[in-house]
């Protein structure tokens, strides 16, 4: 097995419930690989931890921008909490390293591998939270992922990407920008689609996300980076 104790010194953190801190890790495929073993995978600790990210985000969002009206914290914090961002965090802190996965889900790469990144950072946010409380969770989250919002806000990144890509749009081109599905797969509990985004016939960029709202968001913002239209 893993030597999870490797994790735990690089984040400096010791889990009273080693079982834990080992099922945060544990992605479905791995159990139906693995069945005979008395363990579960780390969608129940995912469930928990992204509530307890998202009070964290808001809690710090609200305190550090006063200024700031509900939409704009919203916008922040819908940048904050990204599945490719938090994916791109975890790859960060070397999750990846430390996944038990099935020998198919093992050899994925690319956005596919980010996604399961990010389930598992909310997973292990939900296991420290159950191992430790509150403020070791936030202590956690605020050294690993606070740092990402200064770029964020700097660059403008919370902005509603459709309604961006739509303003620049018509703007240039004429038209409005359509969108359609062209791939959706997994069980459903655990959808991902990939949609394409559309300026009358032509396809210009393709975006995935658990949602169709979310990959609508993220083929806006790679069109946005197509066209050179971020500013």
């Amino acid at each position: 097995m893993i030597d999870f104790s490797l994790f735990e010194k690089q984040i400096g953190v010791n889990f009273k419930d080693k079982a834990l801190l080992e099922q945060a890790f544990i992605h479905r495929s791995y159990i139906n690989e693995n069945s005979g073993n008395k363990i579960s995978h780390n969608e129940r600790l995912e469930f928990l931890g992204d509530a307890v990210l998202e009070l964290a985000v808001t809690d710090y969002l609200y305190r550090t921008y006063p200024n700031s009206d509900e939409g704009e914290l919203t916008a922040y914090r819908s940048s904050l909490v990204n599945a490719i961002l938090i994916g791109e965090v975890a790859g960060e802190l070397n999750m990846n390293e430390y996944l038990l996965l099935s020998k198919g889900e093992s050899k994925d790469s690319g956005k596919a591998r980010l996604y399961i990144l990010a389930n598992t950072y909310e997973a292990f946010v939900g296991a420290l939270y159950m191992d430790q409380g509150y403020a070791p969770v936030e202590k956690f989250i605020r050294e690993t992922l606070f740092g990402k919002l200064k770029e964020i806000v700097e660059k403008k990144l919370f902005r509603d990407a459709k309604s961006w890509i739509q303003e620049k749009c018509q703007e240039h081109e004429g038209v409005t920008p359509s969108y359609k599905v062209l791939h959706e797969n997994g069980p459903d509990h655990d959808k991902h689609f990939t949609i394409g985004i559309f300026f009358g016939n032509t396809r210009i960029a393709e975006g995935k996300g658990k949602s169709k709202q979310e990959a609508e968001q993220a083929a806006a913002r790679a069109a946005l980076e197509a066209k050179n239209w971020l500013d």
